[in-house]
Formats: C-alpha cells, structure tokens, sequence
C-alpha cells in the first residue's frame, strides 16, 4: 500500500490572483516532499490543462481542475477536461461536474468573506476541504471538520497557494494498493471517493517553511533568467543548463 500525498488546490497565473507560470510549478512540485498537486484557477482550466500535459514528462502526478464560483460560493472541480462555467447553484455545480467524471469538493467551507458555501447549500458532496492552509485561528478548519465528520463526507487539506512556496503546505494523504510510480491521476480520485484519504495540515516548523520559502525563491530566479536568455537570444540557451544545475546542487532540500 502506497501512501501519495496530494494538494488538490493551488493557483497558477491562469487565475486573477495567482502569478506562476505552471511548468515552474510542476518543476517545484517534483523537488518538495509532495507526490503530486492539482492546479484549481478561479472560473479557467487553460493552465490547468496544459500544467497535466507538462506532468506527463515528470515525476509529479499533475490532476486537472478548476475553483468554480457557484451562485452559492466556491466549488473545486477535480478531474475534469473542460472548463465548468461559474454562476450555476451549487448542487447543479456538483451534478454536472460528477457528470464529466471529476469530483466535487467544497473549499473552505462557511467562510462568508472567502466565498465559502453555507451548510444549507450543501446536500452531497464527494470531500471537504476540512484544513485550508490560509488559517487565522483555525476556527474555520474545526468547523468544516466537524460538519464532515457528522455527515460521512471524506476530508482533504489544500494549500489554496497562489505563490510557488505556499505549495504543499496543506495536504491529502491518499491510501493507493500500487507502487508510486503506476499511480495515476485516476487511481487518486477512485481512492478519494472510496474515502481512502486523510489529511495533513500541521504548521511546519520555522526552519522547514524558510527551506521552502528560500529554495522557492532561488528557482524562480533561475526559472525568469533561463527565460531572458531565450528571448535575447535562443542560442544562449544553452548557458541554461548550468543555472539547473545550480539550482539542483543548492543545499536548501
């Protein structure tokens, strides 16, 4: 038995407020301790697409999605292949999205001024979103727990990252009878509505956040500059190898 673990929300430059590019994320998610992510761009799925091409020559195990804004509040659509258009209610949201073969998961539940849907909107859902890692006092988290908890509804943790470090700072911890190297987008979501799931949302050590913040930084850096030198000219690219190269070596893990 397998254990993957996987942040299901996360923010690309697909979205109004995110800001990084998708092979930089995909990039960032093979080096941290994280087997996989899902890109959830408000109301897009362009990045989140082409971040699932990119993962397909990688390590991370890379899942489609969108954060759909429902008449109600926000809905994450996970595994799905096309777009879910926003302002629909929110149980039509959850129906339609099961019909194209993803699953429905509600984040950051309760929360007014995040566009959490209220417990009177929500009949079924597949999981919770019981630990969203943007916590003030928690109050929020223990609240979505328990409604889950009650109503047998299987729970995840998701960073909502919008910047390359926050990445991975919550997550699900999946239970997949496979090796780490045939699991597939696919096995993940069966896993989750078998409830096969848990999560992990602990705070990280001061240190531990500093490496993710630092190492994070570090390949932006390189990432933006490997990218000047293809645009001044594409016969420099070849200088960008050693800047990798660099950035693989650098002791920040």
């Amino acid at each position: 038995m397998t254990i993957v673990k996987i942040d299901f929300h996360n923010h690309s430059e697909g979205s109004y407020d995110g800001k990084e590019p998708v092979d930089l994320m995909v990039e960032h998610v093979e080096d941290i301790e994280l087997d996989g992510f899902a890109v959830t761009d408000h109301d897009e799925i362009e990045k989140s697409l082409e971040a699932a091409e990119i993962g397909k020559d990688s390590e991370a195990i890379v899942i489609t999605g969108e954060e759909v804004s429902t008449k109600d509040g926000h809905l994450l659509a996970i595994e799905i292949k096309e777009k879910i258009e926003p302002g629909k209610p929110f149980m039509d949201t959850v129906e339609e999205i099961r019909n194209k073969g993803g699953v429905a998961i509600v984040p950051h539940p309760f929360q007014k001024t995040r566009h959490g849907v209220s417990k009177s909107k929500i009949e079924d859902i597949d999981a919770v979103e019981a630990f969203n890692a943007w916590l003030f006092t928690g109050l929020q988290n223990r609240r979505a727990k328990s409604f889950a908890e009650k109503n047998g509804y299987p729970m995840v943790a998701g960073s909502d990252a919008h910047s390359l470090g926050i990445i991975g700072r919550a997550y699900a911890e999946i239970e997949i009878d496979k090796p780490l190297e045939e699991i597939e987008s696919d096995d993940i979501i069966e896993a989750l509505k078998s409830g096969d799931v848990s999560m992990n949302g602990r705070r990280a050590p001061i240190y531990r956040a500093a490496y993710h913040y630092i190492k994070a930084s570090i390949r932006k850096t390189m990432y933006y500059t490997s990218k000047f030198f293809d645009e001044v000219n594409p016969k420099l690219k070849r200088y960008n190898r050693p800047l990798r190269d660099l950035l693989e070596s650098s002791p920040v893990k």
